[in-house]
Parts: C-alpha cells; structure tokens; sequence
C-alpha cells in the first residue's frame, strides 16, 4: 500500500504513536535521572554542613537545629531568584528569628557577585556561598530557585522550585502547616 505524503498513511500514524511512547517514557524516566548526587530525600534529616558565610560568619548547619528552617538556593544570575528574594527579606523580618529562620544559599562561582546582589537587594538574613556545590547537591538545587522548608530536628519537610512570593498568604499557609505554627 502506498504512503501517502503528509505522513498521514499507516506508516506515519505509526511514527505518531511510536512518538508518544518515548514521550510517555521520558515523561515517565526522567525523575528517576533527576537527582543530584548525594540529594536528601523529602522525610530524611539533612547531613552536617559547614557553610561558608557571605553575609556574616561562616557556620555549621548544626548550629540553626532546635528552630523550624527555610533555606533558600539562589544565585545572583537567576532572574527567578532575584524575583523572590524580596518576599524571603519580607518573610524574615515579618517571622525569622522568631518561629523559624531563614537562611540563604546562594550558588554563584564569584562570591563577590553573589554579595553585590545581596547588597543591591537590601537583603539581611543570613546567606552562605555554596562553592564546592556540597549543599546545592545535597539540597537537590538542579533548578533554581529552591526553597526547602526544614523542621527543628533537620528533617527536609518539603522541596519547592521556582520562584514564589514567600509572604503571600498561600504561602504563609504552607509554612504553618509544614512547622505545625500559627502564623
């Protein structure tokens, strides 16, 4: 039987289907592939982690446990990150120190760049670089922004990619039923 042009015969109904199995399997593969190495799982406790600090002194991970945690990855060349790091300023101000902390991570090569936007941004929660990518690895940070909320013992409670106004009422939300706080 003869093909007609336009793929419209047996033969290109055929490349169709063959086209949505592999998309379907893509689809389906893809987030096994999507880790990074050494990624906590959502419900797994957070390793120890000396952070480098950026907008004050350097400190262990260890040292913020005892107080719900939200950690922000960012870098200064993330139009996304730049985005939400007003409503996480906002967010730290309104509630950081007081029933959780926030705390930045930021994953640029060029600490000076990474302390230039924090200036810019009037941004004063803590925030470290990441320069040997051992927390962006172990925070799963293979899309940024990434915000991970963390309960007082360590334990990764949720993962949220793309930006986000953080002190939107939803969002709001989310922390308070995450930390278990009335808000």
């Amino acid at each position: 039987m003869p093909v007609k042009k336009g793929g419209k015969g047996k033969l290109g109904g055929m490349k169709i289907i063959f086209s949505w199995v592999l998309l379907c399997l893509a689809a389906t593969t893809f987030p096994a592939f999507a880790k990074t190495p050494g990624e906590v799982e959502v419900g797994s406790l957070l390793r120890e982690a000396q952070m480098q600090g950026l907008s004050g002194p350097s400190k262990k991970l260890s040292a913020f446990r005892g107080k719900p945690l939200v950690i922000n990855v960012w870098a200064s060349w993330c139009p996304p990150c730049r985005q939400e790091m007003g409503s996480l300023e906002r967010l730290s101000r309104r509630y950081g120190g007081k029933q959780f902390e926030v705390i930045g991570i930021s994953t640029d090569d060029y600490p000076d760049r990474a302390a230039a936007f924090l200036q810019q941004s009037h941004t004063t929660f803590s925030n470290f670089i990441d320069s040997k990518l051992f927390m962006e690895n172990m925070l799963g940070a293979d899309r940024l922004p990434l915000t991970l909320l963390v309960d007082a013992q360590g334990r990764v409670l949720g993962k949220y990619y793309g930006a986000k106004q953080w002190d939107s009422p939803e969002a709001l939300e989310i922390i308070a039923k995450a930390f278990r706080i009335k808000m």
